[in-house]
């Protein structure tokens, strides 16, 4: 009768059988469980250009009161949320922006002599 042994060596040296060696079995399946979650959440999410050297910017929400803008710039990762104020604060008045018919927008600085 021959005696398997376990990956790390189940049946100690006087014949009994260890019960750690099962708890290591199961460290490493819940390591490669815990891994393929984590890229299936990357690949669900879209946001797989962060995984590459280049720059990107992401938006989420566009044009609703919770947007949020993700940078990626130089391998550091910059998160923008809308604060939902419209124009609350001091300021002074730049200029207008225009969005064309092919949605490209056009910025229009004010001249300082009126």
């Amino acid at each position: 009768m021959r005696i398997k042994r376990g990956r790390y060596g189940g049946i100690r040296s006087n014949g009994e059988i260890d019960p750690m060696a099962n708890l290591v079995n199961l460290f490493d399946v819940a390591m490669v469980f815990s891994v393929a979650l984590m890229v299936a959440f990357v690949i669900q999410s879209r946001m797989t250009e962060f995984l590459s050297a280049e720059d990107v910017t992401f938006v989420k929400n566009a044009g609703q009161p919770d947007m949020e803008i993700i940078v990626k710039k130089d391998n550091k990762v910059t998160r923008y949320k809308s604060e939902n104020t419209n124009g609350s604060g001091r300021g002074q008045r730049v200029g207008i922006a225009y969005r064309l018919e092919s949605g490209e927008i056009i910025y229009v600085p004010e001249s300082e002599a009126r």
